[in-house]
């Protein structure tokens, strides 16, 4: 059971380190619990859900994944759950995809522990913490239409989906592919004709293909 009144943190970091110190951090502030941790997109997906936390502070780049689509993921499911993105690098396209994903805010590592420990009340009280010139650009972006386009059809697929979709893109075999994702060789191949078929496809290389340019039209 979580301590009544206390604001439930999840953190979601690849490197130990920087999780270690963000939970000493936090436990050691009245108020703010840490209910769990994950080093991966798969782990926090998994335990995400059944915990419910207040707020997940996630990391934009994931061992085997992206942070953002986690985000997505968590929103779409509970938005009672904000996000917190903490990540190492100023980069305009993953500010521009937490927000579209539903993130709450975009904080970098050298952060002081003070000013994190405040993103953590502020994103939990329901506030954005999105720098507003940040947030003017993406929104001038959309205006322009310059955003990555959303296939409707991208849309109709799973997370874990639009992950083998993205190995397929890398050239992965269905057996590196269930290697990388822990699943049995023949689950990938089922997840593989699923999607081919929600995208109206026959053949992996033209999956491929079609992942390629989605990578074209937002670089």
């Amino acid at each position: 059971m979580h301590e009544k009144g206390k604001i439930t943190v999840f953190l979601v970091d690849g490197h130990e380190v920087v999780r270690r110190g963000v939970y000493e951090l936090l436990s050691a502030e009245d108020g703010i619990e840490v209910v769990g941790e994950a080093d991966t997109a798969t782990e926090a997906l998994v335990r995400i859900p059944a915990l419910r936390p207040d707020v997940v502070i996630l990391e934009v780049r994931l061992p085997d994944g992206s942070g953002v689509a986690v985000c997505r993921e968590i929103r779409s499911r509970n938005e009672d759950t904000s996000c917190l993105m903490l990540t190492s690098h100023a980069d305009d396209e993953a500010l521009f995809d937490a927000i579209t994903a539903g993130a709450s805010g975009y904080v970098l590592k050298t952060i002081r522990g003070a000013e994190l420990l405040a993103a953590v009340r502020d994103v939990a009280a329901g506030r954005s913490l999105l720098d507003p010139a940040a947030t003017a650009r993406v929104l001038q972006r959309l205006r322009d239409g310059n955003a990555p386009r959303t296939d409707d059809r991208l849309a109709s697929l799973t997370e874990q989906e639009r992950r083998i979709l993205d190995l397929i893109g890398e050239g992965l075999t269905n057996r590196a592919i269930g290697e990388r994702l822990h699943l049995a060789e023949k689950t990938i191949k089922n997840y593989v004709s699923g999607l081919l078929s929600k995208l109206g496809m026959e053949r992996r290389s033209q999956a491929a293909a079609y992942v390629a340019r989605l990578h074209a039209e937002r670089h």
